[in-house]
Protein backbone atom coordinates (compact mmCIF):
# COMPACT_ATOMS: atom_id res chain seq x y z
CA UNK A 1 0.00 0.00 0.00
CA UNK A 2 1.11 3.91 -1.15
CA UNK A 3 1.33 6.27 1.38
CA UNK A 4 0.40 9.57 0.39
CA UNK A 5 1.04 13.13 2.00
CA UNK A 6 -1.24 16.39 1.79
CA UNK A 7 1.28 19.17 3.73
CA UNK A 8 -0.95 22.40 4.66
CA UNK A 9 -3.30 22.08 1.55
CA UNK A 10 -6.52 24.25 0.93
CA UNK A 11 -9.88 22.17 2.12
CA UNK A 12 -10.40 21.46 -1.58
CA UNK A 13 -7.49 18.67 -0.39
CA UNK A 14 -10.75 16.52 0.75
CA UNK A 15 -11.52 15.75 -2.33
CA UNK A 16 -7.91 15.15 -4.17
CA UNK A 17 -7.31 12.47 -1.24
CA UNK A 18 -10.66 11.25 -2.16
CA UNK A 19 -10.03 10.80 -6.42
CA UNK A 20 -6.50 9.27 -5.67
CA UNK A 21 -8.27 6.85 -2.68
CA UNK A 22 -10.84 5.83 -5.19
CA UNK A 23 -9.09 5.25 -8.34
CA UNK A 24 -10.22 3.71 -11.34
CA UNK A 25 -7.09 1.15 -11.28
CA UNK A 26 -8.53 -0.15 -7.57
CA UNK A 27 -4.93 0.69 -6.02
CA UNK A 28 -4.75 0.72 -2.37
CA UNK A 29 -3.54 4.13 -0.84
CA UNK A 30 -2.98 5.29 2.55
CA UNK A 31 -3.77 8.97 2.73
CA UNK A 32 -1.76 10.84 4.97
CA UNK A 33 -2.63 15.22 5.95
CA UNK A 34 -1.27 18.00 8.00
CA UNK A 35 -2.43 21.13 8.99
CA UNK A 36 -1.48 23.83 11.64
CA UNK A 37 -5.36 23.57 12.47
CA UNK A 38 -6.49 20.04 13.32
CA UNK A 39 -9.92 20.90 12.65
CA UNK A 40 -9.34 22.13 9.00
CA UNK A 41 -11.58 20.72 6.37
CA UNK A 42 -8.34 18.92 4.39
CA UNK A 43 -7.78 16.51 7.29
CA UNK A 44 -11.32 14.86 6.97
CA UNK A 45 -10.62 12.79 3.82
CA UNK A 46 -6.88 11.31 5.50
CA UNK A 47 -6.88 8.01 6.73
CA UNK A 48 -3.84 9.50 9.32
CA UNK A 49 -4.15 13.20 10.26
CA UNK A 50 -2.15 15.40 12.61
CA UNK A 51 -1.43 19.34 13.22
CA UNK A 52 1.76 19.93 11.51
CA UNK A 53 4.25 22.91 13.00
CA UNK A 54 4.48 26.94 11.40
CA UNK A 55 7.97 27.23 10.88
CA UNK A 56 10.18 28.91 8.27
CA UNK A 57 11.57 27.72 5.43
CA UNK A 58 14.52 25.36 6.29
CA UNK A 59 13.01 24.20 9.36
CA UNK A 60 10.00 23.02 7.93
CA UNK A 61 11.85 21.27 5.41
CA UNK A 62 13.53 19.24 8.51
CA UNK A 63 10.53 18.93 9.49
CA UNK A 64 8.88 17.72 6.42
CA UNK A 65 11.64 15.04 5.88
CA UNK A 66 11.72 13.64 8.78
CA UNK A 67 7.54 13.23 8.51
CA UNK A 68 8.69 11.47 5.76
CA UNK A 69 11.43 9.03 6.83
CA UNK A 70 8.83 8.35 10.40
CA UNK A 71 5.80 7.61 8.30
CA UNK A 72 7.69 5.97 4.87
CA UNK A 73 5.97 7.99 2.68
CA UNK A 74 5.76 7.48 -0.79
CA UNK A 75 4.54 10.33 -2.33
CA UNK A 76 4.63 13.68 -1.06
CA UNK A 77 2.16 16.60 -2.68
CA UNK A 78 3.49 19.56 -0.71
CA UNK A 79 1.45 23.55 -1.03
CA UNK A 80 3.30 24.73 1.50
CA UNK A 81 6.49 25.55 1.14
CA UNK A 82 6.71 24.20 -2.22
CA UNK A 83 10.36 26.55 -3.60
CA UNK A 84 12.03 25.53 0.01
CA UNK A 85 11.23 21.43 -0.62
CA UNK A 86 11.76 21.61 -4.61
CA UNK A 87 15.58 22.90 -3.50
CA UNK A 88 15.96 19.96 -1.56
CA UNK A 89 14.68 17.13 -3.48
CA UNK A 90 17.72 14.96 -3.21
CA UNK A 91 17.35 14.70 0.52
CA UNK A 92 13.39 13.59 -0.04
CA UNK A 93 14.48 11.17 -2.85
CA UNK A 94 17.06 9.49 -0.17
CA UNK A 95 14.67 8.90 2.04
CA UNK A 96 12.42 6.97 -0.87
CA UNK A 97 9.94 9.96 -0.96
CA UNK A 98 8.60 11.09 -4.41
CA UNK A 99 7.10 15.21 -4.51
CA UNK A 100 5.18 16.51 -6.94
CA UNK A 101 7.16 19.67 -7.37
CA UNK A 102 8.52 21.31 -10.49
CA UNK A 103 12.40 20.73 -10.17
CA UNK A 104 13.10 23.76 -12.20
CA UNK A 105 13.54 26.18 -9.61
CA UNK A 106 14.09 29.43 -11.22
CA UNK A 107 10.89 28.60 -13.20
CA UNK A 108 9.62 27.72 -9.67
CA UNK A 109 10.15 30.75 -8.31
CA UNK A 110 9.39 32.86 -11.64
CA UNK A 111 5.57 30.49 -10.89
CA UNK A 112 5.37 31.68 -7.40
CA UNK A 113 6.09 35.53 -8.21
CA UNK A 114 3.66 36.88 -10.98
CA UNK A 115 5.77 39.65 -11.76
CA UNK A 116 8.47 37.60 -12.47
CA UNK A 117 6.36 35.02 -14.54
CA UNK A 118 4.59 37.88 -16.43
CA UNK A 119 8.53 39.23 -17.27
CA UNK A 120 9.52 35.66 -18.69
CA UNK A 121 6.86 34.99 -20.74
CA UNK A 122 6.38 38.65 -22.38
CA UNK A 123 8.86 37.79 -24.99
CA UNK A 124 7.63 33.75 -26.32
CA UNK A 125 4.20 34.67 -27.85
CA UNK A 126 2.68 32.11 -25.74
CA UNK A 127 -0.28 34.89 -25.09
CA UNK A 128 -1.14 38.12 -23.93
CA UNK A 129 -0.73 39.64 -20.49
CA UNK A 130 -2.60 42.21 -18.54
CA UNK A 131 -0.73 45.76 -18.56
CA UNK A 132 0.34 46.07 -14.93
CA UNK A 133 3.05 48.01 -13.44
CA UNK A 134 4.79 46.46 -9.89
CA UNK A 135 4.39 49.15 -6.64
CA UNK A 136 5.70 49.81 -3.73
CA UNK A 137 4.30 53.01 -2.06
CA UNK A 138 1.46 54.97 -2.42
CA UNK A 139 2.52 57.54 -4.99
CA UNK A 140 3.65 54.97 -7.51
CA UNK A 141 0.21 52.98 -6.72
CA UNK A 142 -1.46 56.77 -7.87
CA UNK A 143 1.19 57.39 -10.68
CA UNK A 144 0.34 53.48 -12.15
CA UNK A 145 -3.00 54.29 -12.19
CA UNK A 146 -3.10 57.08 -14.02
CA UNK A 147 -1.00 55.78 -16.61
CA UNK A 148 -3.24 52.57 -16.96
CA UNK A 149 -6.52 54.72 -16.64
CA UNK A 150 -4.87 57.09 -19.71
CA UNK A 151 -4.37 54.08 -21.36
CA UNK A 152 -7.93 53.23 -21.66
CA UNK A 153 -7.79 51.00 -19.12
CA UNK A 154 -10.11 49.96 -15.29
CA UNK A 155 -7.82 48.82 -13.30
CA UNK A 156 -7.37 46.52 -10.15
CA UNK A 157 -4.45 44.97 -8.01
CA UNK A 158 -3.41 42.27 -6.30
CA UNK A 159 0.23 41.10 -4.69
CA UNK A 160 2.30 39.96 -6.62
CA UNK A 161 2.96 36.88 -4.68
CA UNK A 162 -1.09 36.00 -3.78
CA UNK A 163 -3.23 32.81 -3.89
CA UNK A 164 -6.34 33.10 -5.34
CA UNK A 165 -8.33 36.14 -4.79
CA UNK A 166 -6.51 36.82 -1.98
CA UNK A 167 -5.42 40.87 -1.70
CA UNK A 168 -7.37 41.29 -5.31
CA UNK A 169 -9.44 44.62 -5.54
CA UNK A 170 -10.82 46.58 -7.90
CA UNK A 171 -9.91 50.69 -8.15
CA UNK A 172 -13.27 52.43 -9.62
CA UNK A 173 -14.40 55.63 -8.46
CA UNK A 174 -18.10 55.50 -9.50
CA UNK A 175 -19.56 53.24 -6.51
CA UNK A 176 -22.50 54.23 -3.99
CA UNK A 177 -20.13 53.79 -1.22
CA UNK A 178 -23.58 53.44 1.57
CA UNK A 179 -24.87 50.88 -0.80
CA UNK A 180 -21.41 48.98 -0.74
CA UNK A 181 -21.38 49.02 2.74
CA UNK A 182 -25.13 47.94 3.30
CA UNK A 183 -24.54 45.52 0.91
CA UNK A 184 -22.37 41.99 0.73
CA UNK A 185 -18.87 42.62 0.79
CA UNK A 186 -17.71 43.53 -2.16
CA UNK A 187 -13.73 43.97 -3.75
CA UNK A 188 -14.05 47.41 -4.73
CA UNK A 189 -12.02 50.44 -3.53
CA UNK A 190 -11.97 54.11 -4.66
CA UNK A 191 -8.36 55.96 -5.06
CA UNK A 192 -8.89 58.04 -2.27
CA UNK A 193 -9.21 54.99 0.08
CA UNK A 194 -6.33 52.96 -1.88
CA UNK A 195 -4.17 55.78 -1.65
CA UNK A 196 -5.19 56.15 2.16
CA UNK A 197 -4.85 52.57 3.07
CA UNK A 198 -1.50 52.65 1.29
CA UNK A 199 0.22 55.32 2.51
CA UNK A 200 -0.28 54.53 6.04
CA UNK A 201 3.27 52.99 5.87
CA UNK A 202 6.59 53.80 3.58
CA UNK A 203 6.73 51.08 1.66
CA UNK A 204 4.92 47.58 1.28
CA UNK A 205 5.44 44.41 -0.83
CA UNK A 206 5.45 44.16 -4.53
CA UNK A 207 2.11 45.17 -5.35
CA UNK A 208 0.77 44.69 -9.05
CA UNK A 209 -1.23 47.50 -10.14
CA UNK A 210 -3.11 46.39 -13.78
CA UNK A 211 -5.42 46.45 -16.40
CA UNK A 212 -8.98 45.13 -15.04
CA UNK A 213 -10.16 42.37 -17.31
CA UNK A 214 -13.99 42.15 -18.36
CA UNK A 215 -14.46 38.75 -20.43
CA UNK A 216 -14.96 35.36 -18.90
CA UNK A 217 -12.25 33.41 -16.93
CA UNK A 218 -11.04 30.67 -17.21
CA UNK A 219 -8.87 27.88 -15.29
CA UNK A 220 -6.92 25.53 -17.69
CA UNK A 221 -6.17 22.66 -15.55
CA UNK A 222 -3.14 20.43 -16.90
CA UNK A 223 -1.83 17.37 -16.24
CA UNK A 224 1.32 16.34 -17.63
CA UNK A 225 4.29 13.50 -17.12
CA UNK A 226 7.13 13.93 -15.06
CA UNK A 227 9.06 15.62 -17.76
CA UNK A 228 6.53 17.99 -18.94
CA UNK A 229 4.27 16.28 -21.60
CA UNK A 230 1.38 17.22 -21.70
CA UNK A 231 -1.35 14.49 -20.93
CA UNK A 232 -4.22 16.67 -20.42
CA UNK A 233 -5.75 20.07 -20.67
CA UNK A 234 -9.28 21.12 -19.76
CA UNK A 235 -10.70 24.30 -19.41
CA UNK A 236 -13.17 25.01 -16.92
CA UNK A 237 -15.59 28.62 -17.08
CA UNK A 238 -16.63 29.99 -14.18
CA UNK A 239 -20.36 31.13 -15.18
CA UNK A 240 -22.97 32.65 -12.69
CA UNK A 241 -22.66 32.22 -9.65
CA UNK A 242 -21.80 28.65 -7.92
CA UNK A 243 -21.81 27.55 -11.83
CA UNK A 244 -18.82 25.97 -13.65
CA UNK A 245 -18.80 24.76 -17.49
CA UNK A 246 -16.09 22.37 -18.44
CA UNK A 247 -15.78 23.60 -22.35
CA UNK A 248 -14.04 22.53 -25.46
CA UNK A 249 -12.15 25.84 -26.39
CA UNK A 250 -9.47 25.02 -28.96
CA UNK A 251 -7.34 28.65 -28.41
CA UNK A 252 -7.07 27.40 -25.04
CA UNK A 253 -6.32 24.06 -25.20
CA UNK A 254 -3.28 25.48 -27.73
CA UNK A 255 -2.18 27.81 -24.81
CA UNK A 256 -1.63 24.74 -23.08
CA UNK A 257 0.01 23.29 -25.34
CA UNK A 258 2.37 26.31 -26.09
CA UNK A 259 3.03 26.67 -22.32
CA UNK A 260 3.74 22.74 -21.81
CA UNK A 261 6.37 22.62 -24.40
CA UNK A 262 7.62 25.79 -23.46
CA UNK A 263 7.96 25.22 -19.91
CA UNK A 264 7.90 21.47 -19.25
CA UNK A 265 5.37 22.29 -16.23
CA UNK A 266 5.38 18.08 -14.28
CA UNK A 267 2.22 16.88 -12.80
CA UNK A 268 -1.06 19.20 -12.50
CA UNK A 269 -0.76 22.55 -12.89
CA UNK A 270 -3.41 24.96 -13.59
CA UNK A 271 -3.48 28.25 -16.36
CA UNK A 272 -5.40 30.88 -15.13
CA UNK A 273 -6.70 33.28 -18.21
CA UNK A 274 -9.49 36.02 -18.50
CA UNK A 275 -10.44 37.28 -21.66
CA UNK A 276 -10.85 41.48 -22.35
CA UNK A 277 -12.12 42.93 -25.81
CA UNK A 278 -12.34 38.82 -27.40
CA UNK A 279 -8.62 38.12 -25.90
CA UNK A 280 -7.64 36.03 -23.52
CA UNK A 281 -4.58 37.32 -20.98
CA UNK A 282 -3.10 35.64 -18.65
CA UNK A 283 -3.52 35.66 -14.68
CA UNK A 284 -0.80 33.09 -13.50
CA UNK A 285 0.17 29.63 -13.55
CA UNK A 286 -0.10 27.92 -10.45
CA UNK A 287 2.24 25.27 -10.24
CA UNK A 288 -0.24 22.79 -7.91
CA UNK A 289 -3.78 21.54 -8.48
CA UNK A 290 -5.91 24.57 -8.49
CA UNK A 291 -9.09 24.87 -6.01
CA UNK A 292 -11.34 24.10 -8.62
CA UNK A 293 -9.62 20.60 -9.85
CA UNK A 294 -12.36 18.52 -8.36
CA UNK A 295 -15.00 20.12 -10.95
CA UNK A 296 -12.55 19.69 -13.83
CA UNK A 297 -12.25 15.90 -13.07
CA UNK A 298 -15.56 15.58 -13.54
CA UNK A 299 -14.67 15.19 -17.59
CA UNK A 300 -13.68 12.19 -16.21
CA UNK A 301 -10.30 12.81 -15.94
CA UNK A 302 -8.96 11.71 -12.05
CA UNK A 303 -6.27 14.39 -12.49
CA UNK A 304 -4.95 14.14 -8.85
CA UNK A 305 -4.50 9.98 -8.87
CA UNK A 306 -3.02 10.00 -12.48
CA UNK A 307 -0.22 12.96 -11.23
CA UNK A 308 0.88 10.05 -8.46
CA UNK A 309 0.25 7.31 -10.63
CA UNK A 310 3.05 9.28 -13.18
CA UNK A 311 5.33 10.06 -10.53
CA UNK A 312 5.41 5.99 -9.01
CA UNK A 313 6.22 5.12 -12.67
CA UNK A 314 2.72 3.96 -13.86
CA UNK A 315 2.36 4.72 -17.35
CA UNK A 316 -0.54 7.19 -17.98
CA UNK A 317 -1.42 7.63 -21.81
CA UNK A 318 -2.96 11.36 -23.40
CA UNK A 319 -6.51 11.58 -21.78
CA UNK A 320 -9.91 12.57 -23.70
CA UNK A 321 -12.01 14.61 -22.13
CA UNK A 322 -15.75 14.85 -21.74
CA UNK A 323 -16.77 18.37 -22.31
CA UNK A 324 -19.97 19.99 -22.45
CA UNK A 325 -20.39 19.90 -18.69
CA UNK A 326 -22.25 22.44 -16.05
CA UNK A 327 -21.18 21.63 -12.67
CA UNK A 328 -22.43 23.28 -9.28
CA UNK A 329 -22.25 22.36 -5.30
CA UNK A 330 -24.36 22.51 -2.44
CA UNK A 331 -22.26 22.37 1.41
CA UNK A 332 -23.12 19.45 3.56
CA UNK A 333 -22.37 18.90 6.77
CA UNK A 334 -20.34 15.94 7.92
CA UNK A 335 -19.14 15.21 11.86
CA UNK A 336 -15.56 16.24 12.23
CA UNK A 337 -12.98 13.75 13.12
CA UNK A 338 -10.58 16.19 15.28
CA UNK A 339 -8.30 13.40 16.84
CA UNK A 340 -7.57 13.13 20.26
Amino acid sequence: MKKVWFNRWFSVAYHYMNSIRNNEDGVQFKMYATHPDRTHMALQAADFADTEPVLGDDDYVEFALNFCKKHGIDVFIPRLHMYAIAKHLDLFEKAGTKVTVCRDLELLENLLEKQKFYESIRQKDILAIPDYQVVNTADEFMAAYEALTQAGHQVCMKPTNAEGGMGFRIISNKRDTLGDLFGTVTPYLSTDQAYQILSSVDRFDDLMVMELLNGYEYSIDCLASASGELLAAVPRRKADGRLRLLEEVPELVEIANKVAATYRIPFNYNIQVKYNQGVPKLLEINPRMSGGLHVTCLSGINFPYLAVKSILGGQVDVQKPNYGILASHIEKYIIMDIGE
